[in-house]
């Protein structure tokens, strides 16, 4: 009874803020609070009849009284003049399991609160919100609903503000509208400058249009609470970036648009937008185990996915990246070749590896970059002359291996779209289940961009027409995840950040030390991130310019660390092998019956631990940057009365990601759920451990 009085204080408090003295009434309730009473969200018209709305943590705010609205072509916005015609509140609670995932088993339990507005003038639009309060956060979405005169909406602009309480530290990238490739920077909110940062991404692929962060983006304020924004089930509606206000603290939705076509989105009615999402955490570890984005998501649309192969792989690849070999044949150098193929197959076979992609098999490659018509470049079904695609597919057969498919569209999704049954019908008559596709480049036609509304409608397409033909989707160069593989399962990896080739070719010297520790508490939060971890010839001595920052104890923790239910061992097989090290990456699992963060702080360090499904078996990853720390484990995540046999691959005592990054100690020991210990991680350093039960 107290957290209801409570409540109906502050939302009276909230309801004088925006109405002054006003005796207006609320005829029907229009808060809602999470199930465990920690999150409130309040909902109000103020005295212009415009939509507000305000969210409290544990009764104090974290979003302030905050607007809502549209701008529409050729129509009237909606901003104000509106009345509340209804309001409703409901429950619902369910446990889900995932086909392939972090955990197997997911809770979603939350509270709804759905009002139903209407304007007092005509032509009296109708729109509705709905507000969903979990435990670890809150969504909230829009719904135009069929309505008299209105039968589609051409949207300008969509004006959801999120208010600030103060002045927060954060963790952000440019609102790019073609890339995610940039670094994370560590600022106060007021001092974000989003398009000082413009040319750091993809050369020609980037474009900043204004001072915006893409999401998601995460936050910690001065009182030690954590808040990350994103969007969930981004489905024919475009991408979202944050638009800053550094002097009223406060962040507005710019959507991505389209230049060619002259607006952000258009819809026929009735539809629902993608919704806007908050976690709100008091520790940073449990935003990496907050489910709330999947939980927002409609369950699987294309039913058994039995053929979706969680699995590591390797391939030809990084050999392209550090100059060993190109994708195209008129170079002399071709790396997709037969023989080439078959060597990585047999180093697979031999080290419990199950896939081997190959890149530059098919025709096209020596007109993929730099040329401005690439329409029609690259044929999906024809390989070079040197590469023999059903022999390859055959010998990996023999060999226990599969073969993951690698269609680089050059950004030119209307040629990869006419070709998409043939090339999907070709993989399928190969016994082919997964592909890695590329958009590198500005997209074709000019005027549209990679996180535009046209673009995630090619995503989706892509996913839908892989899922007859039973093929998993590994996007790279995509729009950002948003939850949507609970609902298409076969989504099954993406790029969407500053991956592993930068260490390889980057000008500004790669990633730096602490690029995973904010990785892994911002864009990890969408889902699941190819980044082609396992470098073991760190210093890249093809390349003396470059260097992997990260010691090699660290590059096998990115395993544990970073998820993706496909994790590839990025280097050539012959710098793994004699190599002790490479164990951990034979042996770590890569689908998880659970996941436990032990610890971490967004920048600094993260301690992830993930047990792998069906074995029982356990994997610690742990990574630091730039800093040396010392770094506690409490093993009581481990079943009691069962013994481990756990092999530590820590970092030598004389390792540094720059100076000695290769120094690496490997050792044995009985762990139990009682023990406890404390490992030393170097700078720039990690941590790995494999935990196998004492039979």
């Amino acid at each position: 009874m107290q957290n209801k009085n409570l409540y109906l204080l502050l939302f009276l408090s909230f309801l004088i803020s925006i109405t002054g003295c006003s005796k207006q009434t609320t005829p029907q309730n229009t808060t809602v609070t999470s199930p465990s009473g920690n999150i409130l969200v309040a909902f109000q018209l103020d005295k212009n009849g415009a939509p507000v709305y305000l969210v409290n943590y544990k009764d104090k705010a974290v979003i302030d009284t905050s607007s809502l609205g549209f701008e529409f072509k050729d129509q009237a916005p909606m901003a104000n003049g509106f009345k509340l015609i209804g309001a409703a509140n409901t429950s619902f609670a369910e446990t889900w399991e995932m086909p392939w995932g972090e955990q197997r088993v997911v809770n979603n339990n939350y509270n709804e609160l759905i009002v139903r507005l209407q304007e007092i003038n005509a032509p009296k639009r109708k729109l509705n919100i709905y507000f969903r309060a979990h435990d670890d956060g809150i969504g909230f979405r829009y719904e135009f609903p069929q309505q008299k005169g209105v039968d589609s909406l051409i949207i300008m602009d969509e004006n959801t503000q999120f208010k600030l309480t103060a002045d927060h530290t954060v963790w952000w990238c440019p609102g790019d509208w073609d890339s995610y490739e940039h670094p994370y920077y560590t600022t106060r909110f007021s001092a974000i400058d989003a398009q000082k940062m413009n040319g750091s991404a993809l050369v020609n692929t980037s474009c900043i249009p204004e001072n915006a962060v893409n999401t998601p983006v995460t936050m910690r304020t001065d009182n030690g609470l954590y808040l990350s924004f994103h969007e969930a089930d981004l489905l024919d509606y475009a991408g979202i970036t944050l638009k800053i206000n550094p002097v009223s603290l406060s962040m507005t939705s710019a959507l991505v648009g389209s230049e060619r076509l002259g607006y952000k989105v258009k819809r026929a009615l009735p539809f629902k937008t993608p919704w806007r999402t908050i976690q709100i955490s008091e520790s940073a570890k449990d935003l990496i185990t907050s489910r709330l984005i999947l939980n927002l998501n409609e369950p699987n649309k294309i039913g058994d996915v039995s053929w979706v192969k969680p699995q590591k792989y390797v391939g030809v690849w990084w050999e392209m990246h550090i100059d060993k070999a190109t994708w195209d044949m008129a170079s002399g150098r071709h790396g997709a070749t037969t023989a080439n193929a078959k060597r990585y197959i047999d180093f697979a076979a031999a080290n419990n590896i199950g896939g081997v992609l190959v890149e530059g098999w098919n025709t096209g490659w020596e007109h993929w970059v730099g040329f401005e018509d690439r329409e029609g470049v690259f044929d999906f079904v024809t390989p070079y002359p040197d590469y023999d695609l059903p022999e390859v597919v055959r010998y990996a057969k023999e060999k226990g291996v599969d073969i993951i498919m690698h269609h680089e569209t050059s950004s030119a999704p209307r040629t990869y779209e006419q070709q998409l049954e043939k090339a999907y019908t070709l993989m399928q008559s190969l016994g082919i289940h997964a592909v890695k596709t590329g958009y590198v480049g500005k997209i074709i036609p000019n005027g549209e961009h990679h996180h535009s509304q046209w673009m995630v409608r090619h995503y989706q397409k892509v996913y839908e027409t892989a899922a007859k033909y039973q093929i998993a989707v590994d996007v790279h160069e995509p729009i950002m995840d948003t939850g949507t593989r609970r609902t298409y399962p076969n989504a099954i990896s993406r790029e969407g950040l500053r991956g592993q080739e930068y260490n390889a070719w980057s000008a500004d010297g790669g990633n730096l030390p602490e690029h995973i520790s904010i990785v892994a508490f911002t864009r990890m939060l969408a889902g699941p991130i190819d980044f082609t971890p396992g470098v073991f010839d760190i210093a890249i001595a093809s390349k003396p310019n470059n260097q992997v920052n990260t010691t090699l104890a660290q590059q096998l923790a990115l395993y544990v660390v970073i998820y993706s239910p496909i994790q590839m061992a990025c280097d050539l097989p012959e710098n793994y092998e004699g190599q002790p090290a490479f164990q951990f990456i034979r042996d770590v699992g890569v689908d998880w019956e659970q996941t436990v963060v032990l610890n971490g702080e967004v920048g600094d360090f993260v301690t992830i631990a993930r047990e792998e499904r069906g074995t029982g078996n356990w994997f610690i990853g742990s990574v630091t940057d730039e800093n040396k720390r010392d770094i506690e484990v409490i093993f009581n995540f481990l079943p009691a009365g069962v013994n481990y046999q756990a092999k530590i691959y820590q970092d030598g005592p004389r390792a540094h990601y720059r100076d000695n990054p290769r120094d690496i100690k490997i050792e044995e020991m009985i762990v139990t759920n009682e023990t406890v210990k404390i490992f030393t991680l170097a700078p720039g350093g990690g941590l790995a451990i494999s935990l196998k039960t004492v039979k």
